[in-house]
């Protein structure tokens, strides 16, 4: 087996090919299904993974490229995953989200079926009196003019592409399933943008 270290080396190497954050210890398979254990090599469009059985053992397998949705980096050895649930090895980009703004771009380009992470801290001023951090306003009433009108006012809320698919965020940092491909926009859950101040830091993990 390779240790962390020559699997990053070899990461390394293999990032003249693929993305660098998608060198793993968990092979995430187009059909859904995941293959954990230890990526042993990279041959001729072939990965060779040593598989870790549920039921104790391991098996080393192959798989070819065109099957692999993508891999998950294990930093720990473990599971790959972080204390929080998120698995590890994932890009982040810090994006400010403006509250007067409907849709701020965050310059992440996303894959139908790709799982991501957000975490967002501070808080917007979206009206008289009204200053809320991302899970937005308690007790909030409907209001059919905002984006999401059954949600939360000013609230963080996300969308993939120019269409009208939004889905909330708030203040949760569990796993949110991208349903389209495109860009990731995020906003607040308002229908009046000009007199709102401030912004969230949102850290997108994908």
């Amino acid at each position: 087996m390779f240790s962390f270290a020559h699997r990053l080396a070899l990461a390394a190497a293999l990032a003249l090919g693929l993305p660098a954050s998608l060198i793993a210890d968990t092979l995430v398979m187009r059909d859904g299904s995941r293959v954990r254990g230890e990526l042993i090599a990279y041959r001729n469009g072939v990965f060779e993974f040593e598989e870790r059985r549920s039921y104790g053992g391991s098996r080393t397998v192959r798989v070819d490229r065109d099957d692999v949705a993508r891999l998950e980096l294990d930093e720990t050895t473990s599971d790959s995953f972080t204390g929080g649930g998120r698995p590890g090895g994932m890009r982040e980009r810090q994006v400010a989200v403006a509250a007067n703004t409907q849709w701020n771009d965050t310059g992440i380009d996303l894959r139908q079926g790709q799982t991501i992470y957000l975490e967002a801290t501070g808080t917007v001023t979206w009206g008289p009196s009204r200053r809320d951090g991302p899970a937005g306003e308690r007790n909030s009433p409907s209001n059919p003019g905002r984006p999401m009108p059954n949600r939360p006012a000013a609230a963080l809320i996300g969308k993939v592409g120019s269409g009208d698919a939004f889905f909330f965020i708030g203040a949760d940092t569990g796993p949110i399933r991208v349903r389209t491909s495109g860009r990731l926009y995020l906003g607040i859950n308002d229908d009046v943008l000009y007199d709102n101040r401030g912004s969230f830091r949102v850290l997108v993990y994908f």
